[in-house]
């Protein structure tokens, strides 16, 4: 009797469950915004030949420049040795998250990692690219966390196929940082503090955020921009942006004093892009002072030695003017375009007395010439490119301006698949 009773009410209770939740949960849905993460992202493998031996990161995947002449006893090019690769270690995963509104703006994140790894002892191991809540108000932006580098324009960069994304001719570099952007319509002003992490610069113990953490200060990007968008598909961009930063190579010196010593550098740039339903224009151009940690040429060398005694050093940076443009068409399934970059070592003010802390610093001068084919179908994506880098190296002088240069060149043929979803 009992039981047949229990039996009863447990239905009941059913019943009455699955008739009353579903409408709780309708009323919750329509009083409460909703939140969660919604993931994408690509599988991408590159079939790579290049002519000769270059400069690189994981195993020639991430390109810079041909390596200079290294002569055997027997007066041969060591270098001038073609290779070829396939890897597919640019695969990514993206997670895209929305929150609840809070302090009366729209919450969002991102979350993005790669196969890429930090080196090439790690290549394949899953890295973190990006990480960074935003908060948007009607006009005001505030993104918290790592993102792109304030001087790499997410708006306006080389689509190129290759995973160097037009560097070292322009900026590539991700940072922890803190951005506010304020519009005025079409304008905006845009303040950046960053540090270092996966980007770093180089010093007296090799690359380390170490120089940068020990200044005890943020770097700091201010920056103006434009934006006009039109009917069928038009838009104009052009901005431009000036960049501080401070650097303590060192807290002893090799006698064993502490030190202080610091460096300080500045950096400018403009970009421009005009976009149209058939084709898109963009171009870029940066001059600055030690932009080893954008993945550029250039870094900074000791200036003189001011106590012989205690090893106390004074530096000097080394500046570098860098330009590229780019033509592609836009068609839904077929693309063709165009990247030219050219970049110049203008050594520094002061004479470089002592070591050089510097990405090619024996180089005069760097250009490459970079066309390309897209096919899209679908979520799938065939792309082929030729790219031509040229790097004159020569001999520094006192001031680290590279003389009697010779020109290197090496031709990389890139094939890429993606699939995305």
């Amino acid at each position: 009797m009992n039981s047949a009773r229990n039996v009863l009410i447990v239905s009941v209770i059913f019943i009455l469950s699955t008739a009353f939740i579903p409408a709780v949960l309708s009323a919750q849905t329509e009083t409460k915004p909703s939140f969660g993460i919604s993931f994408s992202g690509f599988i991408k493998t590159d079939l790579i030949y290049d002519s000769r031996q270059t400069v690189n990161l994981r195993e020639g995947h991430y390109l810079l420049f041909p390596k200079g002449e290294s002569l055997d006893k027997d007066g041969r090019d060591i270098n001038a040795a073609s290779s070829f690769h396939m890897l597919s270690i640019q695969t990514r995963l993206l997670g895209k998250i929305v929150g609840p509104d809070a302090l009366g703006a729209k919450t969002s994140g991102l979350i993005e990692a790669e196969f890429f790894g930090t080196s090439d002892a790690d290549i394949n191991g899953f890295r973190l690219r990006h990480a960074y809540v935003k908060l948007n108000w009607p006009t005001t932006e505030l993104l918290v966390g790592q993102f792109w580098h304030a001087m790499f324009i997410t708006d306006s960069f080389p689509d190129v196929a290759s995973f160097n994304t037009g560097a070292p001719f322009q900026p590539f570099s991700r940072a922890p940082q803190v951005r506010l952007t304020q519009r005025f319509g079409r304008f905006s002003l845009i303040a950046a503090a960053l540090a270092q992490r996966d980007f770093v610069s180089n010093g007296p113990d090799g690359a380390s955020s170490a120089y940068a953490r020990n200044a005890a200060c943020p770097e700091v990007n201010l920056k103006a921009q434009y934006l006009w968008s039109g009917e069928g598909g038009r838009e104009l961009l052009a901005g431009a942006s000036v960049d501080y930063k401070s650097l303590v190579p060192r807290l002893s010196t090799p006698a064993g004093y502490r030190t202080d010593a610091s460096l300080r550098t500045w950096a400018g740039q403009a970009y421009f892009k005009y976009r149209t339903s058939a084709a898109t224009l963009k171009a870029e151009l940066v001059y600055g002072q030690d932009l080893h940690h954008l993945t550029m040429l250039g870094g900074y060398g000791v200036h003189e030695v001011t106590d012989p005694v205690k090893g106390i050093e004074t530096y000097t940076p080394l500046d570098t003017v860098s330009g590229w443009v780019e033509v592609q068409t836009n068609g839904p399934r077929f693309q063709a375009g165009m990247f030219a970059g050219y970049s110049k070592n203008l050594g520094a003010k002061e004479a470089v007395g002592g070591a050089a802390y510097a990405r090619g610093a024996d180089i005069a001068a760097l250009y490459r010439i970079a066309p390309r084919a897209v096919i899209n179908a679908g979520r799938l994506r065939l792309a082929g490119e030729v790219e031509w880098t040229a790097a004159a190296y020569g001999k520094p002088d006192g001031r680290g301006v590279v003389r009697d240069a010779k020109w290197i060149g090496n031709l990389r043929l890139l094939g890429a698949v993606y699939y995305f979803f």
